[in-house]
């Protein structure tokens, strides 16, 4: 792989900047502050994305390189892979995503994965490297080479950590300790005391003595609720006992009442029928008067009938004198005498006959009386028996609703044989009595208990807390054998991982390294081993083995440069590209050319940039006529 071309539009101090790159070498040259690390910095966040976290810094790479002036921030790159497939990237960093060209300039971003957080990972698909290993390996800056006398060993160690386990940055001793120091610190031992796996088993012995201790607690208050529980049964049995008892002793005097109101219509009926007998009576009396009135009535008809006869008789006879008087006697006198007696008799006719009418109209009046006495009566005797048949109805009513009352909430509510008992007030009033006095009784149990349980309450919260104390101290017993087991399978996984470091990695970096030291010494120092007791041996010239830290602070700086260089190839399939920022800025002159033949030679095969404040690196390679791509920046 190997990059092409660099258009910037406007990144940090760079603008309107195009760099053409070639094959193997190219030198970019400028003075300081001319803008390499921000043009390492555009590569790098071409094929990643910028970041806008500090990540330690004093500002962020998307703050610091943004243009102050302009809305322009942008560049392309455009690159070519060992397939020769070509691509351009096109960057507007103030988007999260690139747009990726193919070479027939095909817009091809879709089809590659887009991280959420990364943005689109075209370039690791491609070259299986990620932004951490780009940065660790295919870039090299001043400060990962440059290293003071004092600091020698550190350089030593990340050799060895190189060689031991193919990362700089890791040692196996180092990382085993921490291991075991982390397992210590977090986790204990058996031998601990003051260890979080001590403290926590500790903690659930004396909170599982607690709740047991108070699990005593919890099953005297089953019983308690369960003793609760049959008495206010109990409780409520008796109660309704009572009102049943109540309502048997509000039905019997309800009993009483009705049975009252029974009798006194009864009574009222009864006396309307005496009432009806007496005005029967009176009538019959009545009509017997009557009868003798009438007898009355005919009797003076008939003297009514003998007077006008003897009248008649009377005045015949006055007639039948006085004509025959006048016939034979003729006596006028006596005539007029005679018809004197006519007035006479008529005035005593009239006298007698109205006599006899008063006497007529007297009978007549009584009768009528009598008569309107009668029908007065009659209507008497049919409004009490109308009243009569109005209470036999109400006590008809009476006695079937107080009968239906009877069977619905007397009959059916208690005992037959102690329905008659019960129908005593008195008796209805001792069983009330007794049921009172033992709902009482209950009643006061039932607080004694309700007392105990709410003595026990604050135990039972004492209970619950402890058992949720308990589930999180069994939680963090779980979480820490969980990590123990986690720290234990590290180890392992990290011990068979060295193991395999050491039979298949370590010697291949052994290797590397004594092809590189043999170079770059010219044969003086050739062979390099590694071993868990010792580290890094080289071997003289006269076949004896001393440590690496003997070397010069020089050799060692070049050794570690040229090991680092050397992972390259097996980070990735594609020939990645090696970029050296001031690397050589404390390299000698013998030691520069050294370098810079080794690297020209071991690496021709991949693009090779360096980014230079001074014409050292030129001036060598021209000297060594080796060809490479001058660039002016």
């Amino acid at each position: 792989m190997k990059i092409n071309k660099i258009k910037i539009n406007s990144y940090g101090k760079l603008k309107n900047k195009e760099i053409e790159l070639k094959n193997n070498i190219n030198i970019i040259q400028g003075n300081n502050e001319a803008g390499k690390s921000t043009l390492l910095n555009f590569i790098f966040s071409s094929f990643y994305g910028i970041s806008k976290n500090k990540k330690g810094k004093e500002i962020s790479d998307f703050d610091k390189y943004k243009p102050w002036v302009g809305e322009e921030f942008s560049g392309k790159l455009s690159y070519e892979l060992d397939n020769k497939e070509k691509y351009e990237i096109f960057r507007d960093f103030k988007k999260k995503n690139p747009k990726i060209f193919n070479e027939k300039m095909e817009d091809i971003s879709k089809e590659f994965n887009i991280d959420k957080n990364k943005g689109n990972e075209f370039f690791y698909e491609q070259t299986k490297i990620d932004d951490t290993l780009f940065t660790s390996t295919i870039l090299v800056n001043q400060e990962e080479v440059k290293l003071e006398n004092q600091e020698q060993n550190i350089l030593i160690q990340k050799i060895a950590n190189l060689v031991g386990t193919g990362e700089d940055k890791v040692s196996f001793k180092r990382a085993i300790d921490r291991i075991e120091r982390r397992k210590l610190e977090e986790i204990g031992t058996e031998r601990s005391r003051e260890k979080p796996i001590n403290l926590i088993g500790k903690n659930i012995k004396e909170l599982e003595a607690e709740k047991q201790e108070l699990e005593e607690y919890q099953n005297l208050k089953y019983e308690i609720e369960e003793k609760k529980k049959n008495l206010e049964k109990e409780i409520k049995n008796l109660e309704n006992e009572n009102n049943y008892l109540r309502e048997i002793k509000l039905i019997n005097e309800n009993e009483k009442i009705e049975n009252e109101k029974i009798n006194l219509k009864i009574n009222l009926k009864n006396q309307n029928d005496e009432k009806i007998n007496s005005i029967k009576n009176k009538i019959n009396e009545i009509n017997s008067k009557n009868k003798n009135e009438n007898k009355q009535n005919k009797k003076i008809n008939s003297e009514k009938n003998k007077l006008n006869k003897i009248i008649l008789i009377i005045l015949f006879i006055i007639i039948l004198i006085n004509i025959l008087q006048f016939i034979f006697i003729k006596n006028k006198i006596l005539n007029y005498l005679l018809l004197l007696t006519v007035p006479v008799v008529l005035i005593f006719y009239l006298f007698f006959k109205n006599k006899i009418k008063n006497k007529e109209l007297k009978n007549k009046k009584d009768l009528e009386k009598e008569n309107s006495e009668i029908n007065n009566l009659i209507q008497e005797i049919n409004f009490i028996e109308k009243n009569n048949i109005e209470l036999k109805k109400e006590i008809d009513e009476l006695k079937n609703n107080f009968n239906l009352k009877i069977k619905n909430n007397y009959l059916n509510k208690i005992e037959k044989n102690k329905i008659n008992y019960l129908s005593e007030l008195k008796n209805i009033n001792l069983e009330i009595q007794n049921t009172e006095n033992k709902l009482s009784n209950k009643k006061i149990e039932l607080h004694a208990l309700e007392f105990d349980n709410k003595n026990i309450e604050p135990k039972l919260e004492s209970l619950s807390k402890i058992e949720e104390k308990l589930v999180n101290e069994k939680e963090k017993m779980v979480n820490i054998k969980k990590l123990e087991q986690s720290i234990n399978l590290a180890k392992e996984i990290l011990n068979n991982s060295y193991e395999e470091m050491k039979n298949t990695v370590t010697p291949k970096f052994s290797e590397k390294l004594s092809q590189s030291i043999a170079q770059i010494t010219n044969q003086k120092y050739s062979n390099i081993n590694f071993n868990d007791e010792k580290g890094l041996l080289v071997e003289l010239e006269n076949g004896n083995y001393i440590p690496v830290s003997r070397l010069s602070i020089g050799t060692i700086d070049q050794l570690y440069l040229s090991l680092r260089l050397s992972m390259v190839e097996e980070l990735s399939q594609e020939k990645m590209p090696i970029i050296l920022d001031e690397v050589f800025a404390y390299y000698d002159t013998e030691r520069l050319k050294n370098i810079l033949k080794y690297i020209s030679e071991r690496f021709s095969n991949h693009q090779i940039i360096f980014l230079t404040c001074t014409n050292r690196e030129k001036e060598i390679l021209d000297e060594l006529d080796i060809e490479y791509n001058f660039i002016k920046l």
